[in-house]
């Protein structure tokens, strides 16, 4: 018998923003290079346990479909990536998407999560 497919994940609500620290605040500015450099819809960055960045940029193909987040997440745990301390999406939409943040919970229940607008304002932070 074939598997039912899972609900749509939640889209987790940040918080009111904070001011980011030196390396969170690096994240934003990936995240809105990988947007910016083809166009997409969103863009994210994390950054692992060792301190090293993965930027990415939503995909959408016929065949597969990813958030930034998930693209991102899924390239720090292809270089090898255990852990993350943090992570950052620019987006348009006022919340974070749930897929994305599932995966980033796959590797860290405590990292926050900066959701910012496509100009770089932190709309707020997702810490659950």
């Amino acid at each position: 018998m074939p598997e039912t497919p899972a609900a749509p994940a939640a889209r987790p609500t940040p918080t009111a923003p904070a001011p980011l620290s030196a390396e969170d605040g690096k994240l934003v500015v990936l995240a809105r290079g990988a947007r910016g450099r083809v166009g997409a819809v969103e863009g994210a960055a994390v950054r692992d346990s060792d301190g090293r960045t993965y930027a990415a940029a939503s995909v959408a193909l016929p065949s597969l479909t990813l958030t930034a987040l998930q693209l991102a997440v899924a390239s720090a745990v292809a270089a090898g990536a255990g852990r993350l301390e943090a992570a950052a999406v620019v987006t348009e939409a006022s919340t974070l998407d749930g897929a994305g943040h599932a995966a980033v919970r796959d590797l860290a229940v405590d990292a926050p999560i900066h959701v910012a607008a496509p100009d770089g304002t932190v709309l707020g932070t997702v810490t659950e």
